[in-house]
């Protein structure tokens, strides 16, 4: 058996529903972020820059692309011997084959891979969140405190508040009350979804309630150990995070990455963020193109117009095109004389020349107004645009789209186009 001071569980097996096409094919922490970026690479970041050099990863939709793209964790320095980091997905035991149903539940069906490395302490992460957190300053808090459990926790609005777990401290930051998601929250101390378990606390905890249908840490796991009387500390986080589960927030989040002084700065040389990279070309800029204001991603080739916007890798928007406020992820090509305004476009996809995105007045999403809202126009990855049509706002479009597909050469405002068999 092998003894490890603190390893982390992190669980990245969400679907995002909330981002729509944008996670058709790929599971949400395995969503482009910042030109370069996939959203899970900021907590394994945070991982190996805390020193935590164990690091399980749960996985169940759409695993591929995040497969892929962790592989065996050289770009993070978890490619090791002992510990490094590990793909852990659902598999048929010998009495049961089940899918992992609730984000404890999950961590309970890898109780053997925790039990392999013994540790002192569990770190259980989220993999949809864009933050730098080091997880090392949040363990000494622990250990001070004697602590059985401790939640990384954040002061949000209290307008806000009833979307979170929220807890109620005393004055030594000892949890007295944890709510989920309250009606009528008393406080505005919002569970981030990061916690620190003392393993045998952890262990018992998930023994105990290994039956519990879609058995989940806020709602089962922490009011378990809280009835038990275990001690039950918050962790106060006073950084930059973001939730990017909504399409609102992802494009805002990225939008925010090229403000001339960035909230969220990619650039600092104490915490780096870590990340696979595929293109080794430089980019190109031709010498009429016009940049201002924007992120470009390696091996691009820029010939029209960018204006406040996140570019990814092999992007090519070529002559006379104009992207403005807008998320282009990589290997898409933007053709001649087309404007986009406000869009995030997805890997692989091609828009033809002379189309017009993000025209005219909003109008709400008929399929999923609460998903494609926001005045954005969402393509999904792989897809294809053909020449010369007009996309109006709150749209989203999937697979290899032709003219017969734009009825007058338009798809109006608050329009959805995804085509049979591509999904």
């Amino acid at each position: 058996m092998i003894k490890k001071e603190m390893i982390a569980m992190l669980l990245a097996g969400g679907q995002g529903s909330r981002l729509g096409v944008l996670t058709a094919n790929v599971a949400k922490p395995a969503v482009a972020f910042g030109g370069k970026y996939r959203i899970i690479d900021f907590p394994l970041s945070n991982c190996i820059n805390s020193g935590v050099d164990t690091v399980g990863v749960l996985t169940q939709y759409q695993p591929l692309a995040l497969n892929t793209h962790i592989g065996i964790g050289i770009p993070w320095d978890l490619d090791r011997n002992v510990g490094g980091v590990s793909i852990l997905p659902p598999y048929e035991k010998s009495t049961s084959s089940e899918w992992y149903t609730g984000t404890a539940n999950a961590i309970y069906q890898n109780l053997r891979f925790m039990e392999y490395y013994n540790p002192d302490y569990v770190l259980i992460l989220g993999g949809d969140h864009i933050y730098k957190m080091d997880y090392e300053v949040m363990l000494d808090f622990h250990k001070a405190n004697k602590a059985d459990v401790t939640l990384a926790t954040l002061a949000v609005p209290m307008e806000e508040a009833s979307r979170f777990g929220i807890v109620i401290t005393d004055d030594n930051k000892q949890i007295q009350e944890f709510e989920e998601k309250p009606e009528h929250p008393r406080s505005n101390l919002a569970s981030m979804g990061i916690y620190i378990f003392s393993w045998p606390v952890l262990r018992d905890a998930l023994i105990k309630l290994k039956d519990q249908p879609s058995c989940d840490f806020g709602k089962h796991i922490i009011p378990y150990c809280h009835d038990k009387g275990s001690r039950i500390f918050a962790y106060e986080f006073n950084g930059y995070w973001k939730d990017v589960g909504t399409l609102g927030a992802y494009w805002e989040a990225n939008m925010e990455l090229i403000d001339i002084v960035p909230v969220f700065n990619l650039y600092e040389e104490f915490w780096k963020i870590f990340t696979k990279t595929e293109k080794i070309p430089p980019q190109y800029v031709a010498s009429d193109a016009i940049i201002d204001k924007a992120i470009i991603g390696e091996a691009s080739e820029i010939y029209g117009e960018v204006h406040n916007s996140v570019i990814g890798a092999g992007v090519v928007i070529k002559k006379g095109a104009v992207v403005r406020d807008s998320i282009i992820m990589n290997s898409v090509e933007i053709g001649e004389g087309t404007v986009v305004d406000k869009a995030i476009i997805s890997e692989n996809t091609t828009v033809g020349a002379n189309c017009v995105l993000g025209t005219g007045e909003e109008a709400p999403n008929k399929v999923k107004p609460s998903v494609y809202a926001f005045g954005l126009v969402t393509i999904g990855e792989d897809s294809v645009i053909p020449d010369g049509v007009k996309i109006g706002k709150n749209t989203a479009i999937s697979g290899e789209t032709v003219p017969a597909d734009y009825p007058g050469n338009e798809l109006e405002a608050g329009e959805t186009l995804i085509k049979v068999g591509d999904r």
